[in-house]
C-alpha cells in the first residue's frame, strides 16, 4: 500500500513538473500572477493588467514582466532587482546609460523626485534619450546596442532591514508613454505584506 501511494505522488509530482516545462520553454512563469514581492518578502507590489510575468533573462534579475508595446514596436521591459551602491551613484549610472540626439546633458533632461511609501522612501526616476543597451548584461562583454527614442521609468525602493531595491521599466517611448501611469500606480500600491 505505501509503494502505491509513493509511486501515485511521484506521478503527480512529474505530471505537475511535465505541464509546467513548456510554460518554462516559452520564457513565461507557470505562476500567472501579477503580483511579486520586494525585500525579502516584506513588501508587496501588483503590475497592471496586461503586463506578462516572464523567466528573467538574468541570474541577478529576481522579478521580470513583459509590457505590451505601443503598435509594432518592441514591448517593454521591466526589471525588479536588489541592489548595492548609493540611490545618486545608481541614478548616475542610469543617466550612462542614455544619450541625447542634441549631444545636450541627459541629467538636465531626466526628473527625479522622492516620496514616502510603507515605511520606505522611493526615488522616481524618468529619463530619455537614445538607450545604449547591452543585451547581454554590463558583464557579458557583449556589443552595446544603440535605442534611438527610448525611455526609463524606474523606482528606488529604501528600506531600513533590507536594503534597497531597483523596479526599472524601459522601452520604445511611445511603449513608456502608454505604460507610465500604470507602473507609477503600481509603485505607489507598494505595501508591506500582510496588509
Amino acid at each position: 500500500m505505501r509503494g502505491s501511494f509513493a509511486l501515485v505522488c511521484l506521478f503527480v509530482a512529474f505530471a505537475s513538473f511535465a505541464m509546467a516545462a513548456p510554460a518554462a520553454a516559452q520564457g513565461v512563469v507557470a505562476e500567472d500572477t501579477r503580483s511579486f514581492a520586494i525585500a525579502g518578502g516584506s513588501l508587496l507590489l501588483e503590475a497592471p493588467a496586461g503586463w506578462k510575468r516572464v523567466q528573467p533573462k538574468s541570474g541577478i534579475v529576481e522579478t521580470e514582466f513583459s509590457i505590451p508595446s505601443a503598435g509594432d514596436l518592441p514591448p517593454g521591459r521591466m526589471t525588479v532587482m536588489g541592489a548595492g551602491g548609493s540611490v545618486q551613484a545608481n541614478i548616475d549610472r542610469w543617466y550612462g546609460q542614455f544619450a541625447q540626439p542634441d549631444g545636450g546633458d541627459t541629467k538636465a533632461k531626466a526628473t527625479t523626485k522622492t516620496i514616502k511609501l510603507a515605511g520606505s522612501t522611493v526615488t522616481m526616476v524618468d529619463v530619455s534619450g537614445t538607450y545604449k543597451d547591452m543585451p547581454g548584461g554590463p558583464f557579458a562583454g557583449g556589443k552595446t546596442v544603440e535605442r534611438p527614442d527610448y525611455r526609463m521609468l524606474a523606482a528606488i525602493v529604501e528600506t531600513a532591514d533590507a536594503g534597497s531595491h531597483f523596479l526599472k521599466f524601459y522601452g520604445p517611448a511611445a511603449t513608456v508613454a502608454k505604460e507610465a501611469d500604470g507602473f507609477r500606480k503600481m509603485v505607489e500600491g507598494l505595501v508591506p505584506a500582510g496588509k
